[in-house]
């Protein structure tokens, strides 16, 4: 039997998941963290519209793309995805879903996700990382928001996404102003 997270191919392969709306410095810490448990990382860049995404998904997926290639991280394939993450997980040859965690919230809502999929396929494994501490009340949600209301963003994303969601929000236009 092979290691954890060892697919058909021998390779270590694990998927990272989300929607990454924009990818944010805390996805990158996630990213970078995540490659060197597997031979090979899948972020899986998927569409959820209850997020309400300010980019496509082919947008999200050539700056995670871009991002990644930026941070030298070589062992990172970026896959758009529509569907249920195990049968994704599966198609891909992981074994391993990798999940970021922020908050004690985060734990409780991955937790039950994680219990979910392992009923799904008991032969992948959640690993949970931690976000850096510098880097844990990062969100997208609220990246997206601060920038809806022209404030600041830098902090929180590289300077590309920063331009990219600035551009955005000039299209798109400010929500207020006080």
């Amino acid at each position: 039997m092979g290691g954890i997270g060892e697919g058909a191919t021998g390779q270590r392969v694990g998927v990272y998941p989300g929607t990454f709306d924009p990818i944010t410095l805390g996805h990158l810490d996630i990213i970078r963290r995540g490659a060197k448990l597997v031979d090979k990382l899948i972020i899986g860049v998927t569409t959820n519209p209850s997020k309400n995404p300010m980019f496509t998904p082919e947008e999200r997926m050539e700056t995670v793309r871009r991002e990644v290639a930026a941070q030298g991280i070589d062992n990172v394939e970026v896959v758009g995805f529509n569907a249920l993450l195990m049968k994704f997980a599966e198609k891909q040859g992981a074994r391993v879903i990798v999940r970021g965690l922020r908050a004690v919230a985060d734990f409780e809502y991955e937790y039950q996700m994680a219990g979910m999929n392992q009923q799904l396929n008991s032969g992948i494994e959640t690993v949970f990382l931690m976000a850096d501490v510098s880097l844990q009340p990062i969100a997208s949600k609220l990246v997206k928001e601060i920038a809806l209301f022209g404030g600041e963003i830098s902090q929180f994303v590289t300077p590309a996404v920063r331009n990219e969601v600035v551009e955005r929000v000039a299209r798109l236009g400010k929500l207020g102003e006080y």
